[in-house]
């Protein structure tokens, strides 16, 4: 765990910015909530949640990386790619200041320690700071997202069923990330689609999502795709459809929709400049999917956020 006293330059970002861009909170129940912060931005965000010391903090960094801030920001401690940090401590509050670096996707989970007891009761021997001699002491640990763990968030994260399952959906999931995290065993076999068990695959398909991101304008047929990463057009449909819960041009048509939003909203470039950037040679195309996302035009949204 490197912890680090906190620069100059950071206590700067931190006073500056707040968490804006793709953040959402779903409440599993109470006493238990899960966060995601999508952070596509050129500049730090700063994610702030007043958290008390009955809490158990999960904090998960898919994707760039992020750092939490301690002590009123003395100190800082990196959360690295494909890393998490556990936090705990029953002798003081631990308030949520992270300070979200560009193109980083986090994912944090909070639960009171009395419902977490109640989930893993029986389980208090796998895990340390349950046991009997421990649970009044403070916890930290760090350590390296799974393959299965990464499948998990992935899906939290790129969630697009009905609105109305989100909050179930979320549940199940998060169950099965906490189950991921204390498993002392081998990695869990990814039952859904044994391929996937593959570290290996897993990357492709992950290289496969940022291509498609880095080329969203011009992006490539499926096939090219497939040839590029070095996998079967079947494995490569499957495979994305299993780790980001859609299929390849579904997930880019969110993710264009999503920078188009964000791009109105920061007014530096009008709707037609905004469809070019996103992959759309006429504004009329831009304009219906637009609507078909959201509901609305894009001269409307503008005019709303006035």
């Amino acid at each position: 765990m490197n912890l680090n006293k906190k620069n100059s330059n950071i206590s700067k970002v931190a006073d500056k910015n707040v968490a804006t861009g793709t953040f959402l909170e779903t409440s599993i129940e109470s006493g238990f909530l899960v966060m995601t912060y999508q952070n596509e931005f050129d500049t730090p965000k700063v994610l702030e949640k007043a958290i008390d010391n009955s809490f158990i903090q999960f904090h998960f960094c898919l994707k760039g990386t992020t750092q939490f801030c301690f002590n009123n920001n003395t100190y800082t401690l990196d959360i690295p790619e494909e890393n998490s940090l556990l936090l705990y401590n029953p002798q003081r509050d631990l308030p949520i200041h992270m300070i979200v670096q560009p193109n980083t996707w986090v994912v944090s989970v909070l639960i009171s320690i009395k419902k977490f007891h109640a989930l893993f009761s029986h389980e208090a021997n796998y895990i340390t700071f349950l046991n009997d001699d421990n649970k009044l002491k403070k916890y930290y640990k760090d350590g390296v997202i799974s393959p299965s763990m990464a499948i998990v968030l992935n899906q939290i994260i790129n969630y697009n069923l009905n609105s109305n399952l989100r909050e179930l959906y979320c549940k199940a999931k998060v169950y099965e990330l906490l189950s991921l995290y204390f498993n002392r065993g081998e990695e869990a076999n990814v039952e859904q689609c044994p391929f996937l068990a593959d570290e290996s695959n897993v990357i492709k398909i992950k290289q496969a999502k940022d291509i498609i991101i880095k080329r969203m304008a011009e992006p490539p047929t499926l096939v090219e795709l497939a040839t590029e990463i070095d996998i079967s057009l079947k494995k490569l449909k499957e495979g994305f459809k299993q780790i980001y819960g859609t299929t390849v041009y579904g997930f880019l048509f969110d993710y264009k929709m999503e920078v188009a939003r964000k791009l109105l909203e920061s007014g530096t470039n009008n709707v037609n400049e905004v469809g070019l950037k996103v992959g759309y040679s006429t504004a009329s195309h831009f304009i219906a999917a637009f609507k078909k996302q959201y509901g609305t035009t894009p001269k409307k949204y503008i005019q709303s956020l006035n």
